[in-house]
């Protein structure tokens, strides 16, 4: 169980950016932005972000997009293109 958002990245990225796990991150979209901490993990694969949708607090789903699949007709709240940064 989480008690808080994390941003699951690869160590290759992290390092790249300069972020160390529990290092606070800012994660921006062309749609918004949130701030969590980085939990650095080989579980993500190199290039990969991944968060969960469950913490009002950073609310995820402010980074993607609302718009529907035009065939499935479920929103693309699953995948978005994001910057990742240290937030201090």
């Amino acid at each position: 169980m989480r008690g808080e958002e994390l941003v699951e990245m690869n160590p290759q990225d992290a390092g790249a950016l300069g972020i160390a796990d529990g290092d606070e991150v800012r994660v921006a979209s062309r749609r918004g932005k949130v701030i969590a901490k980085a939990k650095v993990t080989e579980n993500s694969p190199k290039g990969v972000v991944f968060m969960t949708f469950h913490f009002a607090e950073s609310a995820t789903n402010l980074l993607t997009n609302p718009a529907l699949d035009p065939v499935a007709k479920i929103p693309e709240l699953k995948v978005c293109a994001v910057r990742v940064e240290r937030a201090t």
